[in-house]
């Protein structure tokens, strides 16, 4: 599988922000919502996989939180080969373009905000339509299991759902980074897998993935509020995944790579 060296990748991710930087924001919004969609179809199949193994889950816990995040990793998959705007990605690799001055910080903001508000339709689109109505939830154990997520993901405090947050965007933009590195589609599909895979397993917390999660829970019967979901989980997560994606994936190889120029 051929890839591109560290150097190349970022010289790469460059280019990738520039033509980020030049979408005009009608389709940025409707990229937004295909990847929002994609990650909820991930999510989706996780729940369907992973959550129906409750005799495995009783005895051998890990291997069901393996399970569960082994199949989850279709949505990058879809995200990145197919193509769309996912924000989490988005947050490391807008980045090296705008600290060279390539694109102006209010493309970043822009890029930003429009796909994370095109992701929160795509996501409650598949919540709704392809998770609720059809009724794929309503019998046990995946009842109880899209359930226990939502509760779950607004039980914790800042701070864990900060630092969880950080490392998942750390783990996330990392399989973005491999499957750059890529040259073909194999070698993007195992780049982005192992990662995302490793941060479903881990346990810890996608702004994106819980844009579905929580609001299926909730039509399902969880016991969670409007401002549980948007208050309580979803601002400390969004700001942890800012931080991994951007801080320890797009600034660090911006600065190890591409601050000298990426002519070098």
């Amino acid at each position: 599988m051929p890839y591109k060296s560290p150097r190349d990748t970022v010289t790469a991710v460059h280019a990738i922000g520039c033509a980020k930087a030049g979408l005009g924001s009608p389709r940025l919004f409707t990229l937004g919502i295909l990847a929002g969609a994609y990650i909820a179809f991930g999510g989706l199949l996780a729940v369907i996989v992973g959550g129906g193994m409750p005799g495995i889950g009783a005895e051998n816990p890990g291997l069901q939180k393996f399970v569960f995040g082994a199949v989850f990793p279709v949505g990058l998959m879809l995200v990145i080969i197919a193509g769309a705007e996912l924000f989490t990605g988005n947050t490391a690799t807008c980045i090296p373009s705008t600290l060279s001055g390539q694109t102006a910080w209010k493309d970043l903001g822009r890029n930003w905000v429009l796909s994370y508000a095109g992701n929160f339709v795509g996501s409650l689109l598949v919540a709704y339509l392809l998770a609720y109505a059809t009724g794929l939830l309503a019998a046990e154990p995946w009842h109880s299991t899209i359930v226990g997520i939502a509760q779950a993901k607004v039980s914790q405090g800042f701070l864990p759902l900060f630092l969880k947050a950080v490392g998942c965007n750390w783990l996330v933009c990392l399989a973005v980074w491999m499957a750059v590195s890529a040259e073909d589609v194999a070698g993007k599909i195992a780049g982005i897998w192992f990662p995302i895979m490793a941060f479903v397993a881990i346990g810890f917390e996608h702004s994106i993935a819980n844009m579905f999660f929580i609001p299926a829970g909730m039509l399902y019967g969880a016991h969670v509020t409007w401002g549980q979901f948007l208050v309580t989980n979803l601002v400390p997560v969004t700001l942890g995944n800012i931080v991994g994606g951007a801080l320890f994936v797009g600034v660090a190889y911006w600065y190890i790579y591409g601050s000298r120029g990426t002519a070098e």
